[in-house]
């Protein structure tokens, strides 16, 4: 990397110097310069060292981890919204390992539940329900804050052991049940001091929360799952493909 600067607009320089270094010196991934080497290497001061670090990673170049340093962005997570496809095949594909902490799970009865809850899922009061929360995480990071409700009759082999892995392999596999597919609504949202503190996240960060019912693929269509999933905005893309041009009337969509 050549570290020579002009004196004039050294920022502008910098900026440039340190980009051209990612994708050569430093690959996806990797530990990047720290401020303190940054105004060694360019002999430029603390803050222009800091200013430029803080441009790359606003324009998604680098991430800096909290107590770990400044890296290089590995390629943000795709979530796709024409299919559903386990957290850990996304994460696997975009080159990171997955892991998953189960914060709760329980069985609980549908009396207890918000209502909304138990109108979507088209249960009596007297139903019982799996509860669950898990935080999901890239190569350490955590990028997903998942609350969900199944119903427990419809999959009542289900175990905790199995909630830390995949859950459409446990609906497939352990229970036999053939999925159809989900309605999805998909919305920004700031998140809440609670879920900031979990994703490792300043309070009030932007996230998408995406709340869908689950369906089994028989003739009734039957609800199996509830959910409300906050993925991080720094770490997720959401891929669709558009079809021909249609009009909008009569609307579909809920303005907030």
């Amino acid at each position: 990397m050549d570290t020579r600067l002009q004196r004039h607009p050294v920022y502008q320089q910098l900026n440039d110097r340190l980009r051209e270094s990612l994708g050569g010196e430093y690959r996806r991934g990797s530990k990047f310069l720290t401020e303190r080497e940054i105004s060694e290497r360019f002999d430029v001061s603390r803050a222009t060292a800091n200013k430029a670090l803080a441009s790359l990673v606003s324009e998604g170049l680098l991430e800096f981890r909290r107590g770990v340093g400044t890296f290089v962005r590995r390629d943000l997570i795709n979530y796709d919204v024409r299919s559903l496809v386990s957290f850990t095949e996304k994460a696997n594909a975009a080159g990171k390992k997955p892991t998953t902490k189960v914060l709760s799970f329980a069985k609980c009865l549908a009396v207890s539940v918000d209502a909304k809850v138990v109108e979507a899922l088209d249960l009596a009061q007297a139903a019982t329900l799996w509860q669950l929360q898990r935080l999901r995480s890239a190569d350490k990071v955590p990028v997903i804050l998942e609350h969900r409700y199944i119903v427990a009759d419809l999959c009542p082999k289900l175990t905790k052991a199995q909630v830390a892995g995949s859950l459409y392999e446990a609906f497939s596999d352990t229970n036999s049940l053939a999925i159809a597919g989900a309605d999805e609504i998909i919305r920004a949202v700031s998140l809440k001091p609670s879920e900031a503190k979990l994703l490792a996240v300043p309070s009030k960060s932007p996230a998408i929360e995406v709340t869908a019912v689950g369906f089994l693929d028989n003739n009734e269509r039957t609800p199996l799952w509830w959910e409300r999933t906050l993925y991080r905005g720094d770490q997720y893309e959401f891929h669709s493909r558009l079809g021909p041009i249609q009009t909008a009337t009569p609307a579909r969509g809920k303005l907030r």
